[in-house]
């Protein structure tokens, strides 16, 4: 091991960053270059400048140093040289792995996870996705502060170290534990909130649409074209943390709720979806997903997966889903038809041009009226009451007759099932969708 004095990074100065890969050469599915291009990505989110990448072919990490130690003193000696100030690893590090790694390398080492928490607290907003994001990385670092001065030294500054509103994260073990349990009681305060409003919403039978998707797959400007909004889009990753919802009205006048989500990522780590339960929640609860797929990465299967699989993490599975193949505006027209062939029931939209939008809206329509039904209704439009029910009718169902004579009202529409209790009593009968 070598003594020295740790390194700090002056205070808004760019940390010059190594990328350090692991991969097995049995794996068939898994692309190691591939996979440093995201981790640099990252590197850059979090405001690094890549100058070394570094990939070890290995059966398996060793338990100590995860690399080999002949690749660790190489690796050591091409820091010193570069003038490397933070060493990240594509992989989750254990806290012995971590330490023996920052000891050889006498450099600050973050791993996969770490960096992704860091980018998520500097990207936190609001007050619900700070708390989420500072007990993860509170949960992520209990476990790896062994207590003495020198390894809490080595955390010094920058990527690794900031909390949400680049606040420093705490290290005194004892202090960081009850930090702990008093964020769990607000985030759950936070879920009970959220599943009010989800409740008042279901008795509104507003419906709810919610785009997911691999981080930069351009989920935001999809969501601005569906809304008319102008929430930042950009190719960084996880630009989007806290949920932003719109209401937008059909062509078919019926409204919907419309919300943009945090951009998923492989090997997400579990602490934060454990800790964004509260907002993926909101992912589960809705009537319909938007699964936005990059249609030009050369990765997209595997982004599909990991999709689908934080999907299952948090119960959304189930949820009806539309696969939609953005930036279709990059493909050549083989690729296309190679796309169409592949996923016959996917849309190919380029958010970016308005290509497939009306294809889009109209799949939504027809998703979002599989579980209706047909009712005519009778009000009187003299009575106030019936006046506020007539626009109800208006805002969550689709219009197909309506007659006014003698201060009577007969509507006849297409409405959500869960709100046909509150029309009652009416005459229904199961309608087709889209009243065909």
């Amino acid at each position: 091991m070598r003594e020295s004095a740790p390194r700090s990074t002056k205070p808004g100065a760019q940390e010059r960053a190594a990328l350090v890969g692991l991969f097995n050469n049995t794996s068939r599915h898994f692309d190691p270059e591939h996979s440093l291009d995201e981790l640099a990505g990252l590197a850059a989110a979090a405001g690094a400048r890549v100058v070394l990448r570094v990939l070890q072919a290995r059966a398996k990490p060793d338990p100590a140093i995860f690399l080999g130690r002949g690749k660790v003193t190489t690796l050591a000696a091409s820091c010193d040289e570069i003038g490397v100030d933070v060493v990240m690893f594509d992989n989750e590090l254990s806290p012995a792995q971590l330490r023996n790694l920052e000891e050889a390398l006498d450099r600050k080492v973050v791993d996969r996870t770490q960096l992704i928490l860091d980018i998520f607290a500097r990207r936190a907003r609001t007050r619900e996705g700070k708390l989420q994001v500072e007990l993860a990385q509170l949960q992520y670092l209990l476990p790896r502060l062994v207590g003495s001065s020198a390894a809490l030294s080595r955390l010094g500054g920058g990527i690794g170290t900031r909390g949400p509103g680049e606040t420093k994260l705490e290290t005194d073990r004892r202090r960081l534990r009850h930090r702990v349990s008093i964020l769990s009681k607000e985030i759950d305060t936070v879920r009970r909130r959220r599943g009010q409003l989800r409740e008042r919403r279901h008795k509104a039978a507003v419906p709810t649409v919610a785009l997911v998707g691999y981080t930069n797959a351009g989920k935001t400007t999809l969501f601005n074209a569906l809304t008319g909004d102008t929430a930042v889009a950009s190719d960084a990753l996880f630009v989007t943390l806290d949920p932003l919802v719109r209401r937008v009205r059909l062509p078919d006048r019926r409204e919907l709720l419309v919300s943009d989500t945090v951009g998923f990522i492989e090997r997400l780590p579990h602490s934060l979806v454990a800790a964004f339960r509260a907002t993926l929640e909101e992912v589960a609860a809705a009537d319909l997903l938007l699964h936005v797929i990059d249609a030009s990465s050369p990765d997209r299967e595997r982004h599909m997966d990991a999709v689908r699989a934080v999907l299952g993490e948090v119960d959304a599975a189930r949820v009806p889903a539309i696969d939609v193949f953005n930036k279709c505006d990059r493909l050549e027209p083989a690729e296309r038809a190679r796309l169409h062939a592949l996923y016959p029931g996917a849309l190919c939209v380029s958010a970016l041009t308005g290509e497939g939008r009306d294809d889009l809206i109209a799949a939504m329509e027809g998703r979002l009226a599989l579980d209706t039904a047909r009712i005519t209704l009778e009000f009187d439009a003299n009575d106030e009451a019936d006046r506020e029910r007539i626009s109800d009718v208006y805002r969550v169902g689709r219009i197909l007759r309506h007659v006014a004579a003698d201060g009577h009202v007969t509507i006849e529409a297409e409405l959500p099932r869960r709100m046909l209790a509150r029309f009652q009593p009416a005459r229904t009968h199961t309608a087709a969708p889209h009243g065909g």
